[in-house]
Formats: C-alpha cells, sequence, structure tokens
C-alpha cells in the first residue's frame, strides 16, 4: 500500500471492529451522512422508512443512532470528536465483516484522491508504501530514490507514532491521511527498525515523488534484473521498453523481482504478463459470486516469450503481483524462488459514494489459470528461501555495481539463488 491505499495487503489490517447488531445501521448511516446529512432527530429513535432490509433487521437502525447521540454527546473529550473520521471507521468496520480485510475498504474523499493519484505514478508525501498488519502500522517498503529512502526508513519498519501521536489502533486510511501532505513541509515517524529493539524518530521533509514502477540492470551472464515495483499505469510499457533495452544489450535471461510489490492495476498485470507468455494465454480466472469463472487472457506483442525467467517473490508480494506470479508458475514459463506471497484474491470494483468518497469492494475473486485459490492462500515459490529478517533485496541499481564474487556472496540469497537459476538456463 502505498501512502495512499492501494490494492495491498494491502492483508490482516485490523480496523475498528463493531458488533454484528451494529452492522445493518451502518447501510443507512453511510447513505445519509456521506449525502451530507446530518443526525436527524427522527431517525434516532425510529425505524427509517426506506429501510431495505427485514423489519427484525431494520430495527437495529435506532440501536446505531442512539449509539452515535450519545457516543457524540457524552464522550470525555469532544475534541476528538470527528465525524468523518467516525463515518470512516464506522463503514469500514462494517465492511471486515465480510473477511476481506485490507482489501475491500472505504475512502474517505481525501484519501480517494490519494488513492487515485498514487496510481497514476506521482504524488506528494514521503514515497513509501505502507500498511497495518496484524495490528501494527508498518513499512512495507520505501520507494527507490524518495525522501523515505534518503531518510533510512526500511521495509518492515515498525511505525509507532506519526507527529508524536501514537499510531496504536490506527487503521491504513488514518496512517496514509497522517503520513502523506504537501510538498516541502515535514512529517516525524517514530520508528523500530527491523532487529532493533529501541525506536528512533526520523524526520522526513515530503516531496513530490515520481515513481517509476520498472527498473532494471545488467548482472554477470547476461542476466537482466527487472524489478517491477508495482501496477500503475504504463506498468506494462515500461516493462516492454526494459526488456527491449535489455535484449539490445545482450540479456539472455531475465529475473523479474516482484518482492515488496503491492500490486495495482488488474489491466496492467495482463499487459506484463502478455511480454512473458503467448497470445491467447490464460492470466486468471475471475469468480463471481455465482461460482461463474470468466477466464482472461493475454496479448499480442510480447517481447520475452521465450527467454528464460526467474520471478522472486516474497510475503509483501501480493494482489496483481500474486496474479502474475500464479499465471507464470502455472503456465511452467517461469521458475519462482522465494517465500509465498500473501494471498490478496479479490476483484475490486469501486463505487462513488455521495460526498466524494469512494466504496472499494470485491466483486469477484481471483484464481490462477489452474483454478487455484489465491485469496488467503497466496502463491506458493519453487524454491522456497527465506530472506533475514535484518536483509534488504537488493535494488537493481546496488545490484548492477556488483561484479560475479560480489552478487554470489551476497546476502540477498534469494537473489543469489535467482542469478544461478537464470544463468544456468542462459548457458543452454
Amino acid at each position: 500500500m502505498s501512502e495512499s491505499p492501494r490494492d495491498l495487503p494491502p492483508l490482516a489490517i485490523v480496523r475498528l471492529r463493531l458488533p454484528l447488531w451494529l452492522v445493518a445501521p451502518l447501510l443507512v448511516f453511510t447513505l445519509l451522512f456521506g449525502a451530507g446529512g446530518g443526525v436527524l432527530a427522527g431517525y434516532f429513535f425510529s425505524r427509517p422508512a426506506n429501510c431495505p432490509e427485514s423489519p427484525e433487521v431494520c430495527q437495529e437502525f435506532t440501536a446505531f443512532w442512539e449509539t452515535w447521540k450519545i457516543a457524540h454527546d457524552n464522550f470525555v473529550d469532544p475534541k476528538v470528536i470527528d465525524p468523518q473520521q467516525m463515518t470512516s471507521g464506522a463503514i469500514n468496520g462494517m465492511l471486515d465483516t465480510l473477511g476481506d480485510q485490507g482489501h475491500t475498504r472505504y475512502l474517505s474523499p481525501r484519501e480517494a484522491t490519494a488513492w487515485d493519484e498514487s496510481l497514476s505514478g506521482s504524488f506528494e508525501g514521503i514515497g513509501a508504501y505502507i500498511d497495518v498488519r496484524n495490528g501494527q502500522t508498518m513499512i512495507v517498503s520505501p520507494i527507490e530514490g524518495s525522501p523515505a529512502e534518503q531518510a533510512g526508513i526500511k521495509p518492515g519498519d515498525l511505525i509507532l507514532s506519526v507527529d508524536g501521536v501514537s499510531t496504536e489502533g490506527w487503521a491504513v486510511e488514518q496512517l496514509s491521511s497522517k503520513v502523506r501532505g504537501p510538498a516541502g513541509t515535514t512529517v516525524v515517524l517514530n520508528v523500530r527498525h527491523v532487529g532493533a529493539e529501541a525506536s528512533v524518530d526520523v524526520t522526513i521533509k515530503r516531496a513530490k515523488v515520481v515513481v517509476p514502477s520498472v527498473s532494471w540492470r545488467m548482472l554477470p551472464d547476461q542476466v537482466a534484473l527487472v524489478r517491477l515495483s508495482s501496477f500503475d499505469q504504463n506498468s506494462g510499457d515500461q516493462i516492454k521498453r526494459a526488456l527491449q533495452e535489455a535484449k539490445g544489450k545482450g540479456a539472455r535471461a531475465i529475473i523479474l523481482d516482484l518482492r515488496n510489490n503491492p500490486g495495482g492495476l488488474l489491466g496492467e498485470a495482463v499487459n506484463v504478463a502478455s511480454q512473458f507468455l503467448p497470445e491467447g494465454t490464460t492470466v486468471l480466472l475471475e469468480a463471481n459470486r455465482a461460482g461463474e469463472r470468466q477466464p482472461t487472457k493475454t496479448k499480442s506483442g510480447g517481447e520475452a516469450l521465450t527467454m528464460p525467467l526467474v520471478v522472486l517473490v516474497n510475503h509483501n508480494s501480493a494482489s496483481s503481483s500474486e496474479i502474475l506470479s500464479g499465471a507464470l508458475q502455472d503456465a511452467s514459463r517461469a521458475t519462482l524462488v522465494g517465500t509465498s506471497t500473501y494471498g490478496t484474491g479479490t476483484v475490486l470494483t469501486p463505487y462513488h459514494i455521495a460526498g466524494g468518497g469512494r466504496l472499494l469492494l470485491g466483486t469477484q475473486q481471483w484464481l490462477t489459470p489452474a483454478g487455484r485459490l489465491i485469496r488467503g492462500q497466496g502463491i506458493t515459490p519453487d524454491e522456497k528461501i527465506d530472506l533475514p529478517i535484518n536483509i534488504e533485496p537488493l535494488s537493481p541499481a546496488e545490484a548492477g555495481t556488483l561484479n560475479a564474487a560480489q552478487l554470489r556472496s551476497s546476502t540477498d540469497v534469494q537473489l543469489v539463488r535467482a542469478l544461478e537459476l537464470a544463468s544456468k538456463a542462459a548457458s543452454r
């Protein structure tokens, strides 16, 4: 997840949990409050006239409005009563009961704008993919060359506070809204680096972050290391150009690095897959709520249809990363190296909500071409290799400066093994 919510693991995100008897009332609350209406007195103690559910369920709307009014009028600290945050928290609490936490979600108007910006490939902020996993706010990965990376932020760093305010209990949307900000402003993150016992304050000056989703370098034995950091607009075109450049410089094999890739646009996943798989190859199956399956297939014009391919994945590889790696694995097109992916497997359909909010709802789920379920399962690599918790993956820029001996003695053991496999395949 970037600083705006992404297709992430997005992923064990914990938000406000509400009792089941509050779920139905939130539907009407969303419509009324999102439309700009206040709390109407007539709704506090009577059943809404247009309630779409049964009388028994509709009666519970009264409980919600009564709870809202009591909290609004009597909570000990009135300064923390923020109707927009209460709205977002309530809606996301309802959505979390669907069991698609971190993927199906509601975005406030501000978050919806930030989400659109992030998928365009540029935004203002610190330049890092962030998330909430197992109740803990954290850095998934900094963007290469970003203010976050320059300030020493690392993948897996835990965010304990933002500008002195504890992040305990925060949802990813709240974390995103606090970390993002206009270029030129600063934010202070209190982080605990991976493997460290004590936390440190890190001051980061926000900037406009342009996010090229693809970078590459040539490694020994004419193996091209291509990193795809996210599936943004034009990622497919960027991959195509990178492959053309690599081939022009004599590449004989490819390592595609999808580690820490949180996902993104489904169409771009298909475009990327089309560079490695023949036209008409199934990339994924989309299953709807009735169980019907619809295949999505590759397009023509692939640049690397026969070149040996090794794919790197890890637990932070999610969503579109899993679609791509699963398709390549099912087609026996690539060897997957690393650790099992996250297990995000729903197709998000955006719905515009009155007032500028956005509902991202999982209306279908993804299956690999062979019918394997991704949601909650992830993709298991062909060769499972763990990277020590305090070791970061080498970027193409870093790996490109090392000779063969230095690379093979690198602490990035996943890349070391991928290079061995790719070099062997290239020599055949």
